[in-house]
C-alpha cells in the first residue's frame, strides 16, 4: 500500500521545493487531461512530499488555464491526503498588511470559465462545502507559521476572481463592502476538487499588496506583487518545512469521508464509462465487483429492427 503523501501547490513564486531527498519528477495521465506540470516526489524527514508547481516551470499557465481537475486528480492518484496550497494575494482590509500570511476558511467564487467538479456525465454528487479548509491541517498551518516570525492572520474570507487581470477600483470597493479579507485567482475550484477527492486542504495566503482601494498606496503592479512575493516565499518556505513533519496519519477528521452520502445517483443508473473513469473516487463505496452484477441488455433478435 502507497504510503500516505503530503501534497503542495506551488503559487506564484513557488516553483519548487528544496530540502527534498530521493527527489524525483513523474509525469501523471489522468482523466481529464494534463496536470500543470510533472509531479515532484520527495521526502522530508520521515515524510513523503508531492509538489506541483501550480502555474508550471517558468510560470507558463494564467489562471484560467490552470486544469485543476488534473492537479487535484494527479495528487490523489499519488496516495497524497493533506494538501497544502501556497497562493499570492492582495489585502482587501487594512490589519492584513502587505507580506502578512493569512490561512482563509472561507472562499468566495466569483470564476466565470471553470469546471468545478469531477462529477457529471450520468453520475451526481453533492459534496458538503460548509466548512472547506480542514481544521486540523489549518491548525497545523498556523501553529508553522507563527513559528517563523511571521504576521499570521486565522481564519477569513478569500475571494477568487476569474482574472488574469486585476480588480477595477469598483470591482476592488464591491467585494470590500462584502467584508472579504483577501483576493486571489486560485483557490477556486481547487478547494471544491479537494472536497471531492477527500483531501484535506489549507491554504497559506501571502499577502502582496492592498489591492486597488487603498487611497494611500499605490495601485497594484506586477513590479511591487513581485518583490513582494519574493519576500514572501522565503516565509511560505520556512513555513512548509515546519508543518510537513507536524502532518502524518491517521486522519483525524471527517474530510476522508465526504462523499460517503454525497453521491445522489442509484449505483444502478451509473453509466460504465463514466463510473469507471471516476474510480478512483468511487471504488471504496462503489466496489469495482459490484459492476459485473449489472444486468446486462438482452439479445436482439435476428431481423429485428431497433427502435
Amino acid at each position: 500500500m502507497t504510503t500516505p503523501a503530503i501534497g503542495v501547490i506551488g503559487g506564484s513564486g513557488l516553483y519548487e521545493l528544496e530540502g527534498l531527498t530521493d527527489v524525483r519528477w513523474r509525469r501523471v495521465r489522468t482523466p481529464f487531461g494534463d496536470p500543470s506540470d510533472e509531479f515532484c516526489e520527495g521526502r522530508l524527514g520521515d515524510r513523503r512530499v508531492i509538489f506541483l508547481p501550480r502555474h508550471g516551470r517558468g510560470h507558463r499557465l494564467t489562471p484560467s488555464e490552470l486544469n485543476f481537475r488534473a492537479n487535484i486528480w494527479g495528487l490523489k492518484s499519488l496516495g497524497v491526503e493533506w494538501v497544502l496550497s501556497i497562493s499570492a494575494v492582495g489585502s482587501m482590509k487594512e490589519a492584513i498588511r502587505p507580506l502578512d500570511l493569512v490561512i482563509p476558511d472561507q472562499f468566495l467564487d466569483m470564476t466565470k470559465r471553470r469546471v468545478s467538479t469531477f462529477f457529471g456525465d450520468g453520475i451526481v454528487a453533492h459534496v458538503g462545502m460548509a466548512d472547506p479548509v480542514c481544521p486540523v491541517l489549518g491548525t497545523a498551518l498556523e501553529k508553522a507559521a507563527r513559528e517563523t516570525g511571521a504576521t499570521v492572520h486565522r481564519g477569513g474570507t478569500y475571494v477568487c476572481i476569474e482574472g488574469p487581470q486585476f480588480s477595477t477600483k469598483a470591482e476592488s470597493w464591491t467585494y470590500r463592502s462584502w467584508g472579504v479579507d483577501v483576493i486571489g485567482m486560485t483557490n477556486m475550484p481547487e478547494v471544491k476538487l479537494a472536497r471531492e477527492a477527500e483531501l484535506c486542504y489549507a491554504t497559506l495566503a501571502l499577502a502582496t499588496d492592498y489591492d486597488v482601494w487603498h487611497e494611500t498606496h499605490d495601485a497594484v503592479t506586477v513590479e511591487a506583487v513581485i518583490q513582494n512575493l519574493l519576500k514572501n516565499v522565503a516565509t511560505a518556505k520556512d513555513t512548509l518545512r515546519r508543518v510537513i513533519p507536524a502532518i502524518g496519519p491517521p486522519r483525524a477528521c471527517a474530510c476522508g469521508e465526504l462523499l460517503r452520502n454525497a453521491v445522489i445517483t442509484a449505483p444502478k443508473a451509473f453509466p460504465l464509462a463514466t463510473r469507471r473513469r471516476l474510480g478512483l473516487l468511487l471504488d471504496k463505496y462503489f466496489p469495482p465487483a459490484d459492476l459485473s452484477k449489472r444486468p446486462k441488455p438482452a439479445p436482439r433478435k435476428k431481423g429485428s429492427r431497433g427502435g
